[in-house]
C-alpha cells in the first residue's frame, strides 16, 4: 500500500509520514510550502520525495492530508475524482497508534515536551515508537508502546484508545472552536473515558480537577493532595532536584538539568508513567538526565553574550512560562521577547493576558499577527500594535527593521511563535559577524 501526504511539511504530518515509512509503506508527499522548512531534514533522510507540484495518483493510494487543507485543495480534488480514500491526519494517527500500548499525551500546554521526553526515557529503558508534534517520528513493529501527542484542537484526540491518557493541564484555547472552557472539559472528559488502564493528570492545575470520570485517575504535582508528590524541591541555576513520592511512598531523589517548574511537572507525567510500568527509579533519572529538548521548545544558541532562544510558545500561559525559565537559568541577564502572535482569534481573546505576560520581559518587541488558517480582513481591528500601546517596555519590529536587536547586550532573547520567526537567523548571523 502506497501512502501519499499532502501537507507533508507540517510538524504532525511529517512525524506520521516517517513512522509509516519505518513501518515499510511506501511515503511520498505534497506541499504548498517551497521555502525549507526544517521537518524535510528527516523526511530527505528517509529518502521521502517531496513535490511541489500536483502529481500522478494511482489506485493503490491511499491520502492522508492535514487539517490545514482544504477540500479545493487539487491534490485531494483529483484524489476524489479518482475514488481514494482520504483521512484526516488525526484519523490515521488513530489507525497505527491505536494497534500498540498507546501512551496518549494532551494539554493544552506542554504536550510535546513531555511526549518527546516521555519517548527518550522508554526507548532507552526498553524501546517505544513516538510521534512528537516537533516534526519527531519512529516506528519499529516489534515495540510494544507508542507514544503520541494528543491534540485537543476539534476535539480530534477522541480518536485515540490509549492505554494510559496524560493530560498535562487545562485551559481555555482555539477560541475559534471551544466556546468556552467547560467545554474544553467536557472534551478533556471524553478523552479520559477513552483511557484503557488509567488516566494520569497534573493535579496542581485546577480544571484537571474538574473531571468526572469513569476510568482511574492519578494526579501528579508539588501540592499534598496528589497521588505522585515531589518533595523537597530546590530551583537553581544548574537545574532542579526533588524527591519524589507515589501514594506516601518514597521512589526516588531526582536531580535534573531542567528550568521552570513546567519542566519539574512534565518530568513528574513521565515518572508516574515509569512506576506505574514497575521501572527502577536510578534507571528513570539516568534517562531523564540525557534529555536534550524537543525541536523548538527552549532551543537555545549563545553567541557572544547574548543567549538566542527559539520556542514554539504562543499562548500566554507559555510565554510566561519561557520567561520564567530563562530568568531562572540566566538569573544575571536581560530578558527581551520577540513575539509573533498566532492568529487574529488567539490575539484578540487573550491581549490582556498576553500584555500581562510579555509585561514579565525587560522588553517585548512584537511582529505583525501570522494569520494561519484565518484572514485580516474577518479581524481588521485585530492587529500587533493594539498589544504594543498596552506595554510599557513594548515596541513593533518588522522583517526590514530590527535595529533595536542590535543595541541588546548581556541578554536573553526568546523568538516566540508557532512558526520559527524569520529574523532570528539574520539576528544570529550578526551576532556572529559582530563577535567573530
Amino acid at each position: 500500500m502506497k501512502y501519499y501526504f499532502v501537507g507533508i511539511k507540517g510538524t504532525g504530518m511529517s512525524a506520521l509520514a516517517l513512522i509509516l515509512n519505518d513501518l515499510g509503506y511506501e511515503v511520498k508527499g505534497y506541499d504548498d510550502e517551497v521555502n525549507h522548512v526544517f521537518t524535510e531534514d528527516k523526511l530527505t533522510e528517509r529518502n521521502i520525495t517531496i513535490d511541489n507540484k500536483v502529481p500522478n495518483l494511482d489506485e493503490n493510494t491511499i491520502i492522508v492530508r492535514s487539517t490545514a487543507v482544504k477540500d479545493e485543495h487539487p491534490v485531494i480534488v483529483k484524489a476524489n475524482e479518482l475514488g481514494l480514500k482520504v483521512y484526516n491526519y488525526h484519523e490515521m494517527l488513530g489507525k497505527v497508534a491505536n494497534m500498540f500500548e498507546l501512551i496518549s499525551v494532551a494539554g493544552c500546554h506542554g504536550k510535546t515536551t513531555t511526549s518527546a521526553l516521555m519517548a527518550h526515557v522508554l526507548t532507552n529503558m526498553g524501546g517505544c515508537n513516538y510521534l512528537i508534534g516537533d516534526g519527531s517520528g519512529y516506528a519499529n513493529k516489534e515495540n510494544k508502546k507508542f507514544v503520541i501527542e494528543a491534540c485537543e484542537y476539534y476535539r480530534h484526540f477522541l480518536v485515540y484508545e490509549p492505554t494510559y491518557a496524560i493530560i498535562t493541564n487545562i485551559e481555555l484555547d482555539h477560541t475559534d472552536y471551544y466556546k468556552d472552557i467547560n467545554d474544553v472539559i467536557d472534551a478533556y472528559t471524553e478523552y479520559g473515558n477513552n483511557a484503557e488502564k488509567m488516566v494520569i493528570a497534573c493535579g496542581d492545575d485546577p480544571y484537571t480537577r474538574f473531571l468526572e470520570l469513569n476510568k482511574p485517575i492519578f494526579y501528579y504535582g508539588t501540592a499534598e493532595d496528589n497521588d505522585i508528590v515531589a518533595k523537597n524541591v530546590e530551583f537553581s541555576s544548574s537545574g532542579v532536584t526533588f524527591d519524589v513520592f507515589v501514594e506516601d511512598n518514597y521512589y526516588g531523589h531526582f536531580d535534573l538539568p531542567f528550568f521552570g517548574k513546567h519542566m519539574l511537572l512534565n518530568s513528574l507525567a513521565v515518572i508516574s508513567i515509569c512506576y506505574y510500568e514497575r521501572m527502577d527509579a536510578k534507571e528513570v533519572l539516568k534517562y531523564l538526565k540525557t534529555f536534550e529538548g524537543a525541536e523548538r521548545r527552549f532551543d537555545e544558541e549563545v553567541i557572544g553574550d547574548i543567549v538566542v532562544v527559539d520556542d514554539y510558545a504562543h499562548h500566554p500561559t507559555e510565554i510566561k512560562t519561557v520567561i520564567k525559565a530563562a530568568r531562572q537559568k540566566y538569573p544575571d541577564k536581560e530578558v527581551a521577547v520577540v513575539f509573533k502572535p498566532h492568529t487574529f482569534t488567539r490575539t484578540r481573546d487573550f491581549k490582556d493576558e498576553m500584555v500581562k505576560s510579555l509585561s514579565l520581559a525587560d522588553k517585548s518587541y512584537l511582529l505583525d499577527i501570522f494569520p494561519a488558517r484565518e484572514k485580516q480582513e474577518d479581524f481588521p481591528d485585530v492587529k500587533s500594535e493594539n498589544l504594543v500601546k498596552e506595554l510599557e517596555n513594548g515596541k513593533m519590529l518588522h522583517d526590514d527593521n530590527w535595529d533595536d536587536l542590535k543595541k541588546l547586550e548581556n541578554a536573553v532573547v526568546l523568538f516566540l511563535s508557532p512558526k520559527q520567526i524569520g529574523i532570528m537567523n539574520e539576528y544570529k548571523e550578526y551576532l556572529r559577524s559582530k563577535n567573530s
